[in-house]
């Protein structure tokens, strides 16, 4: 259904559709309006088509993809409709674009500032030296980054990541464009980085009138940064609106059951995930493409609802594709934190005096820490501040390391060979499970293989074990016939996780495990590790910079800055009542999907 756009908008996109070349819709009849100074969420799981959508703005489309119909107006021209010679005046001058990861994005041989001058020379020829250098330095300072000589002639690597995206963010404005496009820009940042490039585009719209398109699975970032959201499942919009009201009162199943998947640092409130996966391309129903997943669904959801209004109950035009439309608002009623008995807690894990270099550069500093058995102590912190060089001693990858580490009553090198008994007990998990996984092994070989390494049984024995932490993981059994490559990324890390239980560990090590997950993934990952601590009063060290899953999945939490643990406590006590100007700082950082705690 074509939505007719608002009056005076800088972008109107109608009807857009993208479809794999001779084959199936991945977008489809996509409608909606971008005003000057305004910045437009896109939401959705993977796959639900908005990469496909931010590319098709700039009037492409990925490899073996096409854009099979509809209109692209920006400031009255259709992008679509122009020659690619046109486009190309068009890209970065008109419209821009602002990548996931800079350091793809950016060329590792070029320094920055040939970068940003490049980009005037290509557009502007004309342009003089001294002008060049006057509109970077007037890119650098809108986007917090210094113009000084040495600063320019840095190359990619010697920056931050936060400096990187920033970089970025200037290539995107240095020819003062109308429209900025930003595909997940901040998901790999910490809290504090992302607050400040956040803050940063957030000024650069409202001053300059820049409108902007946001497009990322994060909802706790985009109900604080965007104006507008559209909600994108299986290619189609099924609901779009202001932000208040998509956030407090959410009308479509789907808009509701993302956003209860969520934790949120400002109230434990239970984490639910959406039931069952998106349906792949050649598989999505005819209907409503939800209904497989929805509890609302009826007979009537066999017909495609069409996008329709149903109200301006925040001032806002809200349109949705249901049938069954949620009237009432969001429950955020809060749940109990689990009780913590003193005299219950007792540490399976004591590390004292921890230090640990890289070359000259120390990374750690006299780190104590104890993890309480059958709890789960997150460790949080900005990147670089040793939160996974601290994880990864716990194992023993660490060279340079000092200190000391008692293990359930008895005394452990921190570096060196440790027994096969103390290897299984203490098992780690990885961010990436894709490059953590052996990609030439099916699922059931990766997980044979570990427990044939630390337990002396028969293949028939070790078959069954597969089989029963296949079913623990919520994993089919069928999946043990494929590899890696063949699962999706939630899937993935489920196979690294149960690789990890079926080695019957005591200490589980989550290094950031949850970061590159869709909300209802994260959901379900939160949700499996509680559960596995109800099950078998498993201890876990969480590492992450996400303060809304500290919130969710942590008994306590430790503060780590630069090498040092500033605050360290029950979690709620810490997220509620920090004492630390550091800790604080991290917790004012964080987006939040609720104003309030509690």
């Amino acid at each position: 259904m074509s939505v007719v756009p608002f009056v005076n908008a800088l972008l109107q996109v109608r009807d857009l559709s993208v479809a794999i070349e001779d084959g199936p819709e991945i977008v489809g009849e996509v409608s909606f309006s971008v005003l000057p100074g305004e910045i437009v969420g896109v939401v959705g799981e993977s796959g639900c088509g908005k990469t496909s959508i931010a590319t098709a703005l700039l009037g492409d489309s990925r490899a073996g993809a096409v854009i099979s119909g509809g209109s692209v107006f920006l400031d009255g021209r259709d992008i679509l409709a122009l020659t690619e010679a046109e486009r190309q005046k068009v890209r970065g001058a008109v419209i821009s674009h602002v990548a996931q990861d800079p350091a793809l994005a950016l060329n590792p041989m070029r320094r920055i500032g040939s970068l940003l001058d490049e980009v005037l020379r290509v557009h502007l020829p004309d342009l003089g030296k001294s002008a060049r250098e006057a509109s970077i330095a007037e890119a650098a300072a809108d986007v917090g980054l210094p113009a000084t000589r040495e600063f320019l002639r840095r190359f990619p690597h010697q920056l931050s990541g936060g400096q990187q995206q920033r970089v970025l963010l200037a290539l995107a404005v240095l020819l003062r464009p109308r429209l900025i496009v930003l595909d997940e820009p901040t998901t790999a940042l910490d809290v504090t980085t992302q607050a400040r490039v956040l803050a940063t585009l957030r000024d650069l719209c409202r001053t300059r009138g820049i409108g902007a398109v946001y497009v990322s699975h994060d909802l706790a970032v985009v109900r604080e940064l965007v104006d507008r959201v559209v909600v994108l499942y299986s290619g189609h919009i099924v609901e779009s609106g202001g932000r208040d009201q998509i956030f407090e009162s959410p009308a479509h199943p789907y808009t509701r059951g993302l956003l209860d998947a969520v934790p949120d640092i400002a109230g434990r409130h239970a984490v639910r995930p959406i039931r069952g996966h998106a349906p792949a391309l050649q598989d999505r129903p005819e209907g409503c493409r939800f209904a497989p997943r929805c509890a609302l669904a009826s007979a009537s959801c066999t017909q495609r609802p069409g996008l329709r209004e149903t109200g301006r109950d925040f001032g806002d035009r809200r349109l949705v594709a249901c049938h069954h439309p949620i009237r009432d608002r969001r429950d955020d009623t809060p749940i109990a934190s689990r009780l913590i008995s003193a005299a219950a807690v007792q540490p399976l894990a004591v590390l004292k005096g921890v230090s640990a270099s890289y070359g000259d550069s120390q990374v750690l500093f006299d780190v104590g820490l104890e993890l309480p058995k059958g709890y789960c102590t997150a460790l949080v912190g900005e990147s670089g501040s040793g939160k996974t060089t601290f994880s990864r001693a716990l194992v023993g990858a660490v060279e340079d390391v000092e200190g000391t580490f008692d293990y359930d009553g008895r005394r452990v090198r921190l570096s060196g060979e440790r027994d096969i008994d103390l290897r299984r007990r203490i098992q780690y998990i990885f961010q990436n499970p894709f490059r953590a996984l052996n990609p030439r092994q099916t699922v059931g070989q990766i997980l044979r293989t570990a427990a044939l390494h630390f337990f002396p049984i028969r293949s028939a024995d070790a078959d069954r074990e597969v089989a029963a932490v296949l079913e623990r993981v919520a994993l089919a059994p069928e999946l043990a016939r494929r590899y890696p490559r063949d699962l999706s990324g939630g899937e993935r890390q489920r196979v690294a996780i149960a690789r990890a239980l079926i080695c019957k560990p005591e200490l589980l090590i989550c290094d950031e495990i949850t970061s590159a997950l869709d909300v209802s993934v994260q959901a379900a990952i939160i949700d499996l590790l509680r559960q596995l601590q109800r099950e078998s009063d498993l201890t876990i060290l969480f590492v992450t910079h996400d303060l809304g899953v500290v919130r969710a999945v942590s008994d306590f939490v430790a503060v780590l800055q630069h090498g040092r643990i500033v605050e360290h406590g029950p979690a709620d006590r810490l997220l509620d009542r920090p004492e630390h100007p550091y800790t604080r700082a991290l917790i004012a950082d964080s987006p939040r999907l609720r104003e309030t705690a509690g």
